[in-house]
């Protein structure tokens, strides 16, 4: 079912992507300079937008095999672009013609050119971030050009701030479309909640999203007035903002690896198995997104639990197998209470240290997150530690006869959901930016 509705949107995509190419190769272009000159910039809007190298944030996310990292960093400058293209009136004050179908064309035809850097490096096409990309252009393109080569808005509004504000307006359901469907496709591909989904996509729109959509107003303005030479100088800003972005996400990819680092100490020195803290925080990941976790708690939570044993490097003796979910409960507090103060000390965020060093209270004393580390961190030592002949159902199983007092029956229930997904602790990989 979630297979069928991500196909229909991209055959919808596929459509409309075929009918504007084929009527502008049969009607030509309109206006060719113009649409050269926005294809340009599109094009080098994406051609900036680089993925990152490889080692550096390319896993894949976590019970989602096939996404890229390149799938989810935006491109401002292209779309902003795009959307503006979609929305030109006027071209040095000469009425533009172009219509829905050859705006669909252009921007198509320009996003294959800026994807070609990553064919070459082997990625291959984004193909739900062009479906996207064509989806909310035509939208956009839909719910402008007929009213506008039909003279209408010009009756209506004219060329004051009216015309301003009604683009805004429509830029922001254009915004709000792009988001139901990135949320729509990461839903139909993970099998993750939609709202959570959709309320981080209508998050992430407030920042850059909104940049995005003024600068696409401001182009298609000044293009109106002034012809395509002002494109460059309207671009800029943004530009110098995708570029800032791309730092900021190249900083947070280094300070995963680094907290990846230290969570890997305990594996060095024998106190835990391997890829036990790797297996733990993308199994809390998911969990943590199924109880609809926003995407700011959920790197916490990843965070934490990556750490969540880094206490057991202060003691003498390591615990068989690094098995922490069967000791004394004052042993685990104890292991807990060191971890904090470890964690601390590496400079995470305090509420990562405090959800390290209470993930062996009561569940009912815990924050969610420390209750989700609990949870899965017992659901791995008892399925990987082979003191259960049936392995993983044996282990759901304890956890379960658990709940009330060890674990929160909330919890519990959905990592069994996730688990019945096939998010086994020992195949799903660590979400990686």
């Amino acid at each position: 079912m979630r297979g069928g509705a991500l196909w229909a949107l991209r055959a919808a995509a596929a459509l409309i992507a075929a009918a504007g190419l084929g009527h502008t190769l049969w009607n030509g272009v309109v206006d060719p300079g113009t649409a050269l000159v926005f294809g340009a910039l599109i094009a080098f809007g994406d051609l900036v937008r680089r993925a990152p190298r490889a080692g550096a944030g390319s896993t894949p996310d976590a019970e989602d095999p096939g996404r890229r990292p390149e799938d989810r960093r935006p491109a401002p400058l292209g779309t902003a672009g795009a959307l503006a293209y979609a929305l030109l009136g006027h071209h040095a004050g000469q009425p533009a013609h172009h219509g829905v179908l050859q705006t669909v064309a252009v921007v198509l035809a320009a996003a294959l050119v800026g994807i070609v850097p990553q064919v070459a490096r082997g990625h291959g096409p984004a193909v739900d971030l062009l479906a996207r990309r064509v989806l909310t252009v035509a939208f956009a393109a839909v719910c402008f050009r007929p009213l506008h080569d039909a003279g209408r808005l010009e009756r209506w509004l004219g060329q004051g701030p009216s015309l301003v504000l009604f683009l805004l307006f429509l830029l922001a359901l254009t915004a709000l479309c792009d988001a139901v469907l990135a949320a729509a496709r990461d839903a139909c591909r993970t099998g993750w909640p939609y709202g959570p989904l959709l309320r981080d996509e209508l998050r992430a729109r407030l920042g850059v999203g909104a940049a995005t959509c003024a600068t696409a107003v401001v182009m298609a303005l000044g293009v109106a007035v002034a012809g395509p030479w002002t494109l460059p100088v309207s671009g800029v800003p943004l530009l110098l903002t995708q570029l800032s972005f791309h730092r900021i996400a190249a900083v947070r990819t280094t300070y995963r690896q680094t907290i990846t680092s230290l969570a890997r100490a305990t594996e060095i020195a024998g106190y835990t198995p391997p890829g036990h803290a790797l297996r733990v925080a993308a199994l809390s990941r998911a969990v943590g997104r199924e109880l609809g976790m926003t995407e700011r708690e959920l790197t916490v939570l990843e965070y934490a639990a990556l750490m969540h044993d880094i206490g057991q490097l202060s003691l003498v003796d390591p615990v068989p197998d690094g098995a922490t979910a069967e000791l004394p409960a004052a042993l685990a507090r104890r292991i807990a209470g060191l971890g904090g103060e470890v964690a601390r000390q590496t400079g995470v965020p305090q509420e990562v240290a405090v959800i390290v060093e209470r993930q062996a209270d009561p569940y009912r004393e815990q924050p969610v997150a420390a209750r989700i580390v609990r949870a899965v961190n017992a659901y791995d030592d008892l399925a990987g530690g082979g003191r259960h002949p049936a392995g993983s159902l044996a282990a759901l199983e304890r956890l379960r006869l658990g709940t009330g007092h060890e674990f929160q029956p909330e919890v519990v229930e959905c990592l069994a959901r996730v688990l019945a997904r096939g998010g086994r602790a020992g195949v799903v990989p660590v979400h990686q930016g």
